[in-house]
């Protein structure tokens, strides 16, 4: 009995010695690396705008960087959310915990954002995203280590949403994604309208990849409202837009695509999309700096890239120069230096503030017909530049209480 019993504690202490020593053996590998994962949609309606290019864009920025940042390797893991918040989550957990990943860098879904956004501030990890829309993410939930970079739904409504306003479009229905980002979309571009002397005269929800969007189509037709918003992304814009057109909705209503991306034009067509008024961070023809970055990207991908693929990579940069300056992938001392950087570089010139925003120039375009454009993917004329302290979340309307 004695011997099973010293035998037992053996086997339990050689266990517990094992694991101290993967435990240590994990921290060493951590330690010897600067890791960023970047989770995003690569299977599903938002791919095409992120996805497998957003990949090859941090891929980039790290060839770029030299491969290394204070002596250690960089190193990049990756994952596909599915558009689902308990994946992006339990991901997130997991490369914090077991894999030791200093920064996560998160794509396109606002549920998954916020998921995600969850477990990097309880875990007080770097969390920047580029993809998700919702200005949740720096308002009721912002965090000391969360950083939004490309836009919000403020900025999109303050853009998109009051130019149609104020050029006439007074009546608005909304079709909207049935999910955070959607919702707050609709949300922002309705006060946007009511502001600027609009009506807002109903709304439809439909679900995350719709495959039908006929009847939603004909209650929006219903309302007799002078424009519809779109109030979704990616492949439900996409279907959206084919599905209006089918239906003749456009012959009395105009569509207003609150957020649309050059990869939706390009499946679209100008015959379709022509006219179209957009808001977007980036354009790749927008001048001699973001043609040559494009060229890269096209190179490799035989695409030209989207905002968020563009965004991908200068969050990349921005976040190893961070690391290099402060010689530490300590959160709180890299989350510090990225607030008192000033971005300077092809993707957007601008400030990091205290509730997380990346403040930077938000840009108004419309889609070109076809005889304006004058060679692949030229699709935009920018006819408006809005400044970044005008774009986004101003003091008076923060929800954050890092900035209040």
């Amino acid at each position: 009995m004695k011997r099973k019993t010293l035998a037992r504690l053996t086997t339990l202490c050689c266990a517990a010695a094992a694991g101290i020593a993967l435990t240590v053996g994990s921290a060493r590998a951590a330690d010897d690396a600067v890791k960023i994962g970047f989770i995003t949609d690569m299977s599903g309606l938002y791919a095409d705008i992120d996805g497998q290019g957003g990949l090859e864009a941090i891929r980039m920025a790290v060839a770029d960087f030299g491969g290394k940042v204070n002596g250690k390797p960089i190193q990049i893991l990756y994952a596909d959310h599915q558009n689902k918040a308990d994946i992006a989550a339990s991901r997130a957990r997991e490369w914090f915990d077991r894999d030791g990943v200093d920064a996560v860098i998160g794509g396109t879904n606002s549920a998954t954002a916020l998921s995600t956004n969850q477990v990097a501030g309880e875990k007080h990890k770097v969390y920047i995203n580029i993809g998700a829309g919702a200005d949740t993410l720096t308002n009721e939930q912002c965090t000391p280590y969360t950083v939004h970079y490309a836009y919000d739904t403020t900025a999109l409504a303050k853009g998109t949403g009051s130019a149609i306003t104020k050029q006439g479009g007074k009546t608005w229905y909304f079709l909207t994604a049935d999910y955070a980002f959607g919702k707050a979309l609709e949300k922002n571009t309705a006060d946007v309208v009511k502001a600027n002397g609009g009506q807002v005269l109903g709304e439809v929800r439909h679900p995350l990849s719709a495959s039908d969007f006929s009847s939603f189509l004909l209650q929006a037709q219903a309302s007799k409202a002078q424009i519809l918003g779109l109030a979704n992304a990616g492949g439900d814009t996409i279907n959206s837009i084919k599905a209006a057109k089918e239906f003749g909705i456009t012959k009395t209503m105009k569509l207003a695509a609150l957020l649309i991306f050059i990869d939706d034009i390009h499946s679209l067509g100008l015959e379709t999309t022509q006219g179209l008024v957009a808001t977007d961070s980036w354009y790749w023809n927008k001048d001699p700096n973001t043609r040559k970055w494009a060229q890269r990207y096209f190179d490799k991908m035989k695409k030209m890239p989207s905002s968020l693929q563009a965004a991908d990579y200068s969050a990349t940069m921005t976040y190893l120069k961070a690391v290099q300056a402060v010689g530490s992938t300590d959160p709180d001392k890299v989350m510090a230096q990225l607030k008192k950087t000033k971005i300077d570089d092809f993707y957007g010139k601008g400030y990091i503030r205290q509730d997380g925003s990346f403040i930077h120039d938000m840009y108004l375009m419309q889609v070109k017909t076809p005889a304006e454009s004058k060679e692949p993917w030229d699709y935009y004329n920018i006819t408006a530049t809005i400044p970044g302290e005008q774009a986004f979340t101003t003091k008076q309307e923060t929800r954050c209480a890092l900035w209040k």
